[in-house]
């Protein structure tokens, strides 16, 4: 199974006021993950959208571990859980500096056409990519 990682240094503003990273936080780290991922794999999300092409997201889980502070640094681990015609669910782990995980997560996504935001498969619009994901997917789907 292919996992990209990202470090993130953690910003002051990225906290509440408890010390503690800000919960909304977590789903811009799994974007973050999700874009370096797919960077890391050899394509760009930005030519999919220059070309008429979306990934919204369907659904978003989090399961908040342990709480990450202001100056630590966080390695958001992502990897494509499964992959079929019309759906990709990533999977997400945030890191402490330690290892200790502080929170875990998926994003179910499509892709749609910009224009009529109806679902399209990847492998009509970048068979490569298609075949990619299919060949790193934890689930083997």
């Amino acid at each position: 199974m292919f996992v990209s990682e990202k470090q993130i240094e953690i910003r002051y503003a990225e906290t509440d006021q408890m010390g503690v990273v800000y919960h909304a936080n977590y789903v811009i780290w799994m974007e973050i993950g999700r874009t370096q991922l797919i960077k890391d794999i050899g394509f760009n999300y930005a030519g999919l959208e220059e070309v008429g092409y979306l990934s919204p997201v369907l659904d978003i889980s989090i399961q908040y571990k342990k709480a990450m502070r202001y100056g630590q640094v966080a390695t958001i681990r992502t990897w494509v859980e499964s992959h079929t015609k019309l759906k990709t669910t990533y999977g997400y782990e945030i890191l402490h500096e330690d290892g200790s995980v502080a929170a875990t997560g998926t994003s179910l996504h499509t892709l749609v056409k910009k224009d009529s935001f109806r679902p399209y498969p990847l492998s009509k619009v970048d068979p490569e990519w298609d075949a990619k994901y299919h060949e790193i997917a934890h689930s083997g789907k």
